[in-house]
């Protein structure tokens, strides 16, 4: 399903670059090229399996090549590699084709919705726009750092936590499901953007945000409304892309995603509890810095658990009786302290005995 994704959404941005007239790029980022630190991100994580035990067992220093050549390919024969990078490579195809439609959008859909979203924000939160009521409630000073920490660490969860769960021998299953789903996220949102074209409130409403301190986060706001002009002003003249859409918050489906697959997978209560965490605190850092409305937010949710159905099912890990054991389980010792008995057939009385 992940390689079904990636080649519907690179044709759809193929497409769209040959009606434009534009190329399709690589979205750079601070840590460079996807190509680049995907690859990287996995063979550190590789390096941190294999040179380990490889150093143990070399008896001296000569021996420590061989043996690394010797356990990477014991622990990592083709077959287990193979699923890796098929997942780097649907992972990075879907993400350039999200990238570079998003970058498409103020030319292929340049009406924008803001008003209407802005008037569904008074309505949910009571006529008070909903950051004007966190920062009276947080306050605009520690609590603005320390969100916007939060919200910048998207940026390097998202490829960290693609190659953790890929090179996991024992969650193969799980991984093609994150992956799967991830994948799903990124091609539902691009799909959102193009329904409801929008900027968000930082951009619509900047007198709002004018209180709030210099942060990482201001400092990209900033530069993503430079790119934006530029991009508009001379789209065929300038390599920088577009990467402004606000409905919906794709940080929060993928963190929802996250979390989810987590407290489905997972039985280490408190990874799941810092999954849950950052997913909160990320919400709560959308509408506190302007990024998204009350309903981008929503929408968010919705993708992100749509994401997880869709890549549950297509993986097979939603059907598979194994998942549902290990919650089954996992419900039983929080309601009584301890596992369930498992279910044994009585054997049955042989003709002879009776």
């Amino acid at each position: 399903m992940a390689v079904a994704v990636a080649l519907t959404t690179s044709v759809v941005a193929v497409v769209c670059a040959l009606v434009l007239d534009l190329p399709l790029r690589d979205p750079d980022g601070f840590l460079g090229p996807t190509y680049v630190r995907l690859p990287l991100i996995a063979a550190l994580l590789l390096a941190v399996d294999v040179l380990p035990r490889a150093v143990r067992r070399a008896g001296s220093p000569r021996t420590v090549l061989r043996q690394i050549v010797l356990v990477a390919r014991e622990r990592w024969p083709w077959r287990q590699l193979r699923p890796i990078l098929i997942g780097l490579g649907a992972f990075y195809v879907t993400y350039v084709s999200y990238r570079n439609l998003k970058h498409y959008l103020p030319l292929l859909r340049p009406g924008l919705v803001d008003d209407q979203l802005t008037a569904s924000d008074r309505v949910i939160t009571g006529g008070v726009a909903p950051a004007q009521i966190l920062h009276d409630l947080l306050g605009t000073g520690v609590s603005a750092h320390i969100l916007s920490w939060v919200y910048l660490a998207f940026l390097m969860f998202v490829p960290a936590s693609l190659g953790v769960v890929l090179i996991m021998k024992s969650r193969a299953g799980q991984a093609s499901w994150y992956v799967t789903a991830l994948c799903l996220n990124w091609a539902l949102g691009t799909a959102s953007y193009y329904v409801l074209p929008s900027r968000g409130p930082i951009y619509v409403q900047p007198e709002l945000f004018r209180d709030l301190p210099q942060t990482g986060t201001s400092q990209l706001q900033d530069s993503l409304l430079v790119s934006r002009v530029i991009m508009l002003i001379d789209p065929q003249g300038t390599d920088r892309l577009n990467s402004i859409a606000a409905f919906a918050s794709l940080h929060v489906s993928i963190i929802f995603t996250a979390a989810l697959i987590a407290q489905l997978t997972i039985r280490s209560v408190t990874v799941r509890a810092v999954l849950w965490t950052f997913f909160g605190l990320t919400a709560i850092a959308t509408i506190y810095f302007g990024w998204h409305y009350v309903v981008d937010d929503i929408a968010g949710l919705a993708i992100g658990g749509a994401s997880v159905l869709l890549a549950g099912w297509g993986t097979g890990q939603l059907r598979g009786r194994r998942l549902r054991v290990d919650v089954l389980r996992e419900s039983d010792v929080a309601r009584t302290g301890r596992p369930r008995r498992p279910f044994r057939r009585r054997p049955e009385a042989s003709p002879s005995a009776s």
